[in-house]
């Protein structure tokens, strides 16, 4: 048989040489006997003594099993060996900047960027790669059995609001004109819809000149699909029914709940902090407002007065938690605006009336919290012995933000996830809008193209505050995978809704004229979803980041390490585009 790949690993044992030879597949073990062994060509072994790691050799040989005990139960291929005859040196390599066979997880990921050719040479990365290909063949699969069109379109595109700032790009052939890389093809799969061709899907790049953090890149890749003639739970029943059958073909472990769990957005901002929990373990918030509304312990009663909330959560057999570990927990609040953080441990039961006294407690307020208060406090929390209660009192906002990210803080410190599950659920039923302070008027939560409840349109105007979409985000284990919406597909309610968002009827016509008007040659019923794949990759990988995922990301700069990229153009470039630089701002002294 012959053999092309990269030298893993040489060891010279003087006689042989082992030499683990690796390519995309794996690792095998090759053996080069001594010179002059009647199975090998002449030079075979001296040429073998030259490779180092990473050179590029082929090899042409005998397979036979490995002698009994000499088997290597960590490779694939360890049963086996093969006997050189001939070794070919195809290509010398300078020595790696990084060791590639021992794994380079510790390596700064500035340098693996740098040099991302060789990370990716790296089994963890091949693996990230190859499971990436067998997500997106199988959603290829599933939904062409299904019926659906894939369909491409455009990357030069029309600049358009859809909630973060667009990458322009500028025309040659139009003076002062721009494209804009697509922030998604929302407004094009709904022109498909329109067009007829009633399911459409695509492995779509996405592009949006946003601040980046573990789980965005500045260009991404998404599944994009429309469906014409039904409703969010046809929509929901295909997404479920993909993701489960994928989960079972690309991981080892089982889904916590099927069908998945469905959440209101009020639900799960109630329970749990966030819109896009995490179900692998329990710890849900809970509201002691009413409890303290009354009390003497002003922090509480000021902020129920002011329109506030007063809750909490629990801190399983938290109540001896050294002072230091709350006062970290306090600080963490903090970072979300929290004032501060309450607490309360239970250190045993109640007497034989039901109360909680000062035997049964540990806790700096409970002297100024009447003791009908903090029987309330522990039966709400549904504390035992031991358990520690932790509370923040603050406007909703901030008290669901504090919370959310302290359920998640505890759920680490006191090794409450279980990793061994994948746990999915949907959240449904958002607001349709929100009111920005700043711009001083309402914009939507999702995009201007998402449809409200049928019973809600009629408050539109009068309380747009309560108006619910007909939105649902897929989450999987406390990630947000996906979301999508049933659209506006009738001219007369998306002008109502353009007005609520303060847009005049020269903003709406430039910005969405092709749409409207599109709505006006019989538009269907229609909606439909996105689903992110590398944040799907990224969690049935169980990799930190998605940048593992990709095969040359961005850092979380937006820069390029390997290409150096952005960089300058030529003035000769910029001429022809007719763009002209202002000169940079002088950093402050």
């Amino acid at each position: 048989m012959s053999l092309a790949g990269w030298v893993n690993r040489r060891r010279d044992h003087g006689g042989l040489i082992f030499i683990d030879l690796r390519d995309r597949s794996g690792i095998v073990q090759v053996t080069v006997e001594p010179e002059g062994s009647a199975s090998q060509e002449e030079g075979a072994h001296e040429i073998a003594s030259q490779a180092r790691n990473e050179y590029v050799l082929q090899v042409n040989g005998v397979v036979r099993e490995r002698p009994e005990g000499f088997e290597n139960p960590n490779l694939t291929t360890g049963a086996i060996e093969v006997i050189a005859r001939h070794v070919e040196i195809l290509n010398p390599a300078k020595t790696p900047p990084f060791y590639i066979s021992n794994g380079a997880d510790d390596v700064d990921e500035a340098l693996r960027l740098k040099y991302r050719y060789l990370d990716l040479r790296r089994t963890r990365m091949v693996q990230n790669l190859t499971l990436r290909h067998n997500i997106v063949r199988f959603i290829r699969e599933y939904l062409s059995n299904r019926d659906f069109l894939e369909i491409e379109t455009p990357i030069l595109l029309k600049s358009t609001p859809e909630g973060a700032r667009d990458f322009v790009v500028p025309s040659r052939l139009h003076e002062h004109e721009f494209y804009a890389l697509p922030q998604s093809p929302q407004q094009l799969k709904q022109l498909l819809m329109v067009a007829g061709i009633e399911r459409y899907f695509q492995i779509a790049r996405c592009f949006r000149d946003e601040d980046l953090r573990a789980d965005r890149q500045p260009e991404f890749t998404q599944l994009d699909l429309e469906m014409s003639f039904v409703d969010a739970q046809d929509i929901r029943a295909l997404i479920e029914e993909m993701l489960i059958k994928l989960t079972q073909l690309v991981s080892p472990k089982p889904i916590q709940q099927t069908p998945f769990p469905v959440l209101s957005y009020a639900e799960a901002m109630d329970k749990y902090g966030v819109d896009r929990p995490d179900l692998r373990f329990g710890l849900p918030l809970f509201t002691l407002s009413e409890v303290v509304a009354n009390s003497e312990f002003g922090v509480f009663r000021n902020a129920v007065a002011g329109g506030g909330q007063v809750k909490g959560i629990l801190y399983p057999q938290g109540a001896s938690l050294a002072r230091r570990d709350i006062d970290e927990m306090t600080d963490f609040v903090k970072r979300f605006g929290a004032k501060g953080l309450a607490w309360i441990g239970v250190t045993a039961g109640p007497d034989g009336e039901g109360n909680y006294g000062p035997d049964a407690l540990r806790s700096q307020i409970s002297k100024f919290l009447a003791q009908d208060e903090i029987n309330g406090i522990v039966q709400a929390s549904g504390a035992q012995a031991g358990d520690l209660i932790l509370i923040v009192a603050d406007s909703p906002a901030v008290t669901a933000q504090s919370l959310g990210n302290l359920r998640l803080e505890i759920a680490r410190r006191a090794d409450l996830i279980d990793t061994s599950q994948l746990a999915f659920c949907w959240v449904t039923d958002f607001p349709l809008l929100e009111y920005n302070d700043d711009l001083k008027r309402w914009q939507a939560v999702h995009h201007p193209f998402t449809s409200a409840r049928a019973e809600d349109w009629a408050s539109l105007e009068s309380a747009p505050g309560d108006v619910l979409a007909k939105a649902y985000d897929v989450v999987l284990n406390g990630w947000e995978i996906g979301g999508g919406s049933i659209r506006i597909h009738n001219s007369e309610l998306q002008d109502r809704l353009f007005a609520v968002l303060g847009l005049n009827h020269d903003e709406v016509q430039a910005q969405f004229g092709h749409l409207l008007e599109a709505f006006q040659y019989g538009a269907p019923p229609h909606g439909g979803i996105a689903l992110g794949i590398d944040r799907m990759v990224a969690l049935y990988a169980e990799a930190t980041s998605i940048r593992d995922v990709i095969a040359f990301p961005k850092t979380a700069a937006g820069t390029d390490l390997m290409v150096n990229a952005p960089s300058p153009v030529t003035t000769e470039q910029l001429d022809e585009l007719h763009i002209a630089l202002k000169q940079a701002k002088k950093a402050a002294k």
